[in-house]
Parts: C-alpha cells; sequence; structure tokens
C-alpha cells in the first residue's frame, strides 16, 4: 500500500493530522510539545485514495544514544518506509532553523514531498505559510488539521504522486468490500501488553516483531500512545497493543499521563487477550494486582509474564513460589498462566505466546446443557446450599448463555439469598471440572415463578 510519512519539529499539529486522515483518534494529542515518541501507522482515506499514514515524533537534535537521538532514529526510519513524505511546519511560528534544517534531510531522502503548513485558520497563520517557499520545496499548502481545512488540496498534491496502479487497486478493493467476495473473515487475535512503568513492554513488543518498532531505554514512561502492531507467529495473526506504563492513580496527575493511562485501558477494553507483565524482581506489587483486577472486570483473558527471568537466581524454586503466590492473591482468577520470560533476551517468548493462545480458547469455551447440569446434580448432591431463613435454597438448573468470558445462568428458588461463598465455591468447581482456567467466570440468578402461587390466584 502507498505510503506517506509525516514529519515536522514537535508541537506543529502531526498527530492532529494524523487523527483527521485516518478518521479516528488514534493519537494522543496535547499541547505539550513531544507527546509522540513512537512512530504508529494506520490506513487513511483522502477522497477516493487509500494509503497507509505514519505518524512521527517531533524531530530534534540530539546524540543517538540519548531520547531525542532515538526517537530521531524511529523517524527516519518511517522515512525510509515511505512513498511520499508530508513535511509539516507550524504557520503561526513561521519557518524556523529546525524546520529548514529537518526540511534538508526531508529532500535528501529523494522521496516526493509536500510542504504543509498547518495552523492557518487564523490571518497571522495565513501569512506565515507563505514562508514554506523559502524551503524550496514547491508550494505550501495551507491547512487548519484542528478544523479540517484545507484537506481538499492536500488531496490534489497527493494525487499527482500517487501511483495509478495502486489508486486502481484501491478501487478494486472498495469494489470487491461491497460486493463481498469470498474471502477469509479471520480477524487477528487482539492481544493487549499491559504493566508498570519500565517492566518491558515495549522490549516484548520489539522481540515479537524482529525490529525495533517502538522507542525502549531504562527510562521509565516513554510510552505514551498505545502503538499497535501486526504480528505473525507460529502461523497466527496477532494484532498486538503496547501500552504506556500504569501507575497508582494518585501518582497521575499531568493531562497527558491521564490521556496515555485513558489510551491504555482502551486498549484493554478492545483486547480478547491481556498480557500482564511484571517485573520478576519485584512482581506483585500492588498495582500490579490492581492491573490483574482490572482484566477481570474487563472479563479478558489473562496471562501473566514474568519478566527479567534472566535476574533471577535458583529459578525452579523461585517459579513455583511465584505461581503459588498469584494462586493466593488472584484466586478470582485462579490458574491464570505465570511464565517466565526474558524479553531482552528472546527467552520464553514461545511458551508465553502459546499460553496467550490457550487462554484465548478458554475465555471461547462453551459447554453443553447436558455435562452442566450433571455437573450441578453432582455438585449440590456433595455439597447442598445452605438454607436461609430455614428454608432450602434449590438450584435447579444450569445453562451456559455465552463465552468470551463464559457466563452461565443459573435457575432455582431463592437464589437472591445465595451466599457469595457458595456462588464461590461453584466458580471453583466450574474450573476445575472444565478446565476454565485463568478466564474470568460471570454468573447470574433467576428465580423461576411459583406456579402454586398463579393456581391460588385463579
Amino acid at each position: 500500500m502507498f505510503t506517506v510519512a509525516i514529519i515536522g519539529r514537535p508541537n506543529t499539529g502531526k498527530s492532529t493530522l494524523f487523527n483527521r486522515l485516518v478518521g479516528k483518534k488514534l493519537a494522543l494529542v496535547n499541547d505539550q510539545p513531544g507527546v509522540t515518541r513512537d512512530r504508529r501507522e494506520a490506513e487513511a482515506r483522502l477522497g477516493d485514495l487509500a494509503f497507509k499514514v505514519i505518524d512521527t515524533a517531533g524531530l530534534e537534535e540530539g546524540d543517538r544514544t540519548s531520547l531525542p537521538g532515538r526517537m530521531r532514529a524511529q523517524t527516519e526510519a518511517a522515512i525510509d518506509l515511505a512513498d511520499a513524505i508530508f513535511f509539516v511546519f507550524d504557520s503561526r511560528a513561521g519557518l524556523t532553523s529546525a524546520d529548514r534544517a529537518f526540511a534538508n534531510l526531508a529532500r535528501r531522502a529523494g522521496k516526493p514531498l509536500i510542504v504543509i503548513a498547518n495552523k492557518a485558520e487564523s490571518r497571522a497563520g495565513a501569512a506565515g505559510a507563505v514562508e514554506g517557499y523559502d524551503l524550496g520545496l514547491g508550494e505550501p499548502i495551507a491547512i487548519s488539521a484542528e478544523h479540517g481545512d484545507g484537506f481538499s488540496d492536500i488531496y490534489s498534491a497527493l494525487r499527482e504522486v500517487f501511483p495509478l496502479e495502486q489508486e486502481e487497486a484501491a478501487r478494486c478493493e472498495e469494489s470487491n468490500k461491497e460486493i463481498g467476495p469470498e474471502v477469509d473473515l479471520a480477524k487477528p487475535l487482539r492481544v493487549a501488553i499491559i504493566g508498570r512503568p519500565n517492566a518491558g513492554k515495549s522490549t516484548l513488543l520489539n522481540r515479537l516483531l524482529g525490529e525495533d518498532r517502538v522507542l525502549t531505554g531504562p527510562e521509565p514512561g516513554l510510552t505514551r500512545d498505545t502503538i499497535s502492531a501486526d504480528v505473525l507467529w507460529a502461523g497466527r495473526a496477532i494484532k498486538v497493543y503496547d501500552t504506556a506504563g500504569l501507575r497508582k492513580r494518585a501518582k497521575v496527575t499531568s493531562d497527558l499521563e491521564k490521556l496515555a493511562v485513558a489510551d491504555a485501558l482502551r486498549a484493554v477494553k478492545f483486547a480478547e487477550a491481556v498480557i500482564l507483565l511484571l517485573d520478576a524482581t519485584v512482581p506483585f506489587e500492588k498495582q500490579d494486582l490492581t492491573l490483574a483486577d482490572l482484566v477481570e472486570r474487563e472479563g479478558r483473558a489473562l496471562v501473566i509474564g514474568l519478566n527479567k527471568w534472566d535476574l533471577i537466581g535458583s529459578e525452579s524454586a523461585k517459579l513455583a513460589e511465584m505461581r503459588a503466590e498469584a494462586a493466593r492473591l488472584l484466586p478470582q482468577l485462579k490458574g491464570a498462566p505465570v511464565i517466565p520470560i526474558s524479553a531482552e533476551t528472546s527467552r520464553g517468548i514461545d511458551q508465553l505466546m502459546e499460553a496467550t493462545f490457550h487462554a484465548y480458547e478458554i475465555w471461547n469455551k462453551r459447554i453443553s446443557t447436558a455435562y452442566l447440569n450433571r455437573w450441578l446434580r453432582d455438585t449440590i448432591e456433595q455439597t447442598p446450599p445452605p438454607a436461609v431463613a430455614g428454608r432450602r435454597i434449590k438450584i435447579k438448573y444450569i445453562m451456559q448463555q455465552r463465552a468470551r468470558p463464559p457466563y452461565f445462568i443459573l435457575f432455582g428458588n431463592q437464589l437472591a439469598s445465595l451466599p457469595a461463598s457458595y456462588e464461590r465455591f461453584l466458580i471453583n468447581g466450574l474450573r476445575q471440572a472444565f478446565d476454565l482456567q485463568g478466564v474470568p467466570i460471570r454468573i447470574s440468578k433467576r428465580t423461576g415463578d411459583n406456579p402454586f402461587t398463579r393456581r391460588r390466584e385463579r
């Protein structure tokens, strides 16, 4: 697919332009410069042109090993991948020396380059847009990404460099969607990676991809946007979401971090399986347990990855201890797999992904009503429900209403009085009997009408 990279110095409105082209608020936008650090890709459409667009970090000078230098390397990688470049500058601020330096960088790429003067909705912005001519890269296009002005001019400029064969392919693809072709509609498994800051989430994503797709480093909180990437692992298509590190709510004070946290929580809601990555040197902190509880509340399949396992001594004894600790601290997700890994060395990642696939299968499991009711009859015979106010609770029937996660309905009398302890007993029994380890289980209760009451009313 034809690819366009959006580049420019910090705070010129690149992410706002990216969101407008994609038609969704995928990239975080804030007045603070330098919000975007990793490159983000998505499919965009402008008129009848379908293409891939890459949002990049603001270009800054810096040593290659420094954070600005590593961010710049991500932007340079995006330029290499692109077929065309949108060079964005802030028309209200006018051209700066940094704009001129980075325009030269873009020029050396030898690719079609479209100069965009953003924030040109005001009189001052319109006047500043003219300065774009000084770059010697052609006529600047004055737009307002925030208000959606000037996009017809971007379309005209892009159409001049858009390959005709790809334009035809895009039309055919759109036509096929309307007809409904016989294609494999299987969607990739959506997996979110969450954890505290500096747990190694971005390093894990890079190992899954086999390339340095996102920034990593010793600095906590490097990731801000939730970055998605398509991975093919053991022949299985996966869309992996790398999220910002999640700290205690009381420590999240800046507006930018609040946006990053909201973006990460949204990724959990849209995921099907979640990898909770813990730092094996300090596992099961209170925040780790809070995140596991979040996954349970959202009803997602959970796998726990113990990262930095290469730093742990006496491994077998320690692993048994940590698995026992997980079972004790997370009874609502009893049996969730706990996999030791080292994202830095790639150790254990195969086992982590196998556990993720298996957890997803359990999350989708359906059990026949006949099997469920045989289990219920035997369970009640061995351990009947307690009596309430001298009357015994009667559970007559059970059925599974849906999966993802497994959801069961109990039918009987006085079920509103069923103690929570007995409900937990039933949930643990379902886990054991039907291999529902590690996934949330939902139970609702329905009490049937008493037929004798209806007879007396007649």
